[in-house]
């Protein structure tokens, strides 16, 4: 009988060589075309993060705005959007990041957190932790306190999850890739 991994990570294409030479693309598109998935996706994170406290669900721009979506509604919680730099109105803060080919920067409004808020970060791809990271010091700037990661797929050879979990947060990965 095939687990709901499985199932997951059957629905992932792979694209060697994109978006350049050298780079095996994991393509999680098909995951969110697929009610089934949508559905376990949100039963694996209210199973792993359940007994933990969360005042909302952020997801990371872009594809952690579904599962974000997802496991808002699963856990009965609001949701916040942490975004690429000037993608937001209003007060924002930002953080600059490391991506592969130099930085980027992220915002999220100021008044999305208040002290004590309990986040759950959602993100589709978990690689060296960068982004998560950046994602974690906008929530606990404004006051708020990351309850964990969930993660679609997680590239484990990068060590993203070892980072987060070094700095005390939760990372719950669906799908691990060596």
């Amino acid at each position: 009988m095939q687990s709901n991994t499985d199932y997951i990570q059957n629905l992932i294409r792979d694209y060697p060589d994109f978006p350049k030479q050298g780079i095996l693309f994991r393509d999680i598109t098909p995951v969110f075309r697929d009610v089934k998935s949508l559905s376990l996706l949100g039963d694996f994170f209210y199973e792993k993060f359940s007994s933990i406290d969360i005042d909302y669900v952020a997801g990371i721009e872009a594809r952690g705005f579904i599962l974000a979506t997802i496991l808002g509604l699963r856990f009965n919680k609001g949701v916040i959007m942490i975004r690429k730099a000037g993608k937001l109105p209003g007060k924002t803060i930002r953080q600059d990041y490391s991506i592969e080919y130099g930085t980027a920067m992220m915002e999220i409004q100021s008044d999305s957190i208040t002290k004590g808020d309990n986040v759950l970060v959602a993100d589709d791809l978990l690689a060296t932790g960068g982004t998560a990271s950046a994602a974690a010091n906008l929530i606990e700037e404004l006051g708020g306190s990351v309850s964990g990661f969930a993660i679609i797929v997680e590239l484990s050879s990068l060590g993203g999850s070892k980072l987060l979990q070094s700095k005390g947060y939760p990372v719950h990965p669906m799908v691990t890739y060596k």
